[in-house]
């Protein structure tokens, strides 16, 4: 599967609990919505991915991808600690030049 670099980062950043390489994946201004709940900015998104990480402990490995330059989704198992796991969720996301502008996760 051919990911863009951008994405190929987070899902590394995801996988190793690095949530400074995670948030360092997004713009300034980036928004990530994910259950029920929205977070702006790299310090609110770096704050939601430590404590999902530690509550979780899940990993994610993309089974597909489709986008372009402005918009895309990824799909990915996720596997870690919660119930139903491993789970399928989609990321559909939103670029502004080489980072994350926008993502919803479902």
């Amino acid at each position: 599967m051919n990911l863009p670099e951008v994405i190929k980062d987070l899902v590394n950043a995801h996988n190793n609990f690095d949530s400074t390489a995670f948030s360092n994946c997004f713009s300034g201004s980036a928004t990530v919505f994910d259950e029920g709940k929205n977070y702006t900015g790299k310090n609110e998104i770096k704050a939601w991915i430590e404590k999902a990480s530690k509550e979780y402990n899940a990993v994610m490995k993309p089974i597909d991808f489709e986008g372009n330059a402005g918009k895309a989704g990824l799909k990915a198992e996720v596997s870690g600690n919660f119930p139903g796991s491993p789970i399928v969720l989609t990321y559909h996301l939103e670029f502004e030049g080489n980072h994350i502008q926008s993502l919803e996760i479902n």
